[in-house]
């Protein structure tokens, strides 16, 4: 969105792209990335990398299931995805809720509506915060 908006791109066509480029490797993701990584973990030329990625996503999977203490792991990986920081994205929260054993609709639900919110919160940002300059 940021950059849509440097650009001078219309928001609203900016807003779709960005949130169907988000969601397009989701399902991707959670049914084969966690088999791929852990494949991958003890072989010679991507090993460091999977296991990288391995660290991540229980990293994450366990920031959420802290989170979810007082909610549901639904809610708290929703959130996780909505809030947009560094390494909160909705490929992160996906892996991680795959590491979850999170069922497949309910995942990819959260993430769904993480990414909207995500969105909403940048494309706000980037035009009230361009639109100003």
């Amino acid at each position: 969105m940021p950059f849509s908006q440097i650009m001078d791109l219309p928001v609203l066509p900016s807003y779709i792209v960005c949130i169907v480029g988000n969601l397009i490797p989701i399902p991707f993701v959670y049914l084969f990335a966690g088999k791929f990584l852990k494949w991958g973990k003890d072989k010679k030329y991507i090993g460091k990398f999977c296991k990288w990625c391995l660290e991540k996503g229980n990293k994450a999977g366990a920031k959420i299931a802290e989170k979810a203490g007082r909610t549901s792991m639904f809610f708290a990986l929703m959130l996780f995805v909505g809030i947009p920081l560094p390494g909160t994205g909705a490929w992160t929260g996906i892996l991680a809720a795959s590491f979850l054993d999170m069922g497949f609709k309910s995942a990819t639900t959260a993430v769904t509506l993480g990414v909207i919110l995500a969105g909403t919160i940048m494309m706000v940002a980037s035009y009230l915060g361009f639109g100003l300059i």
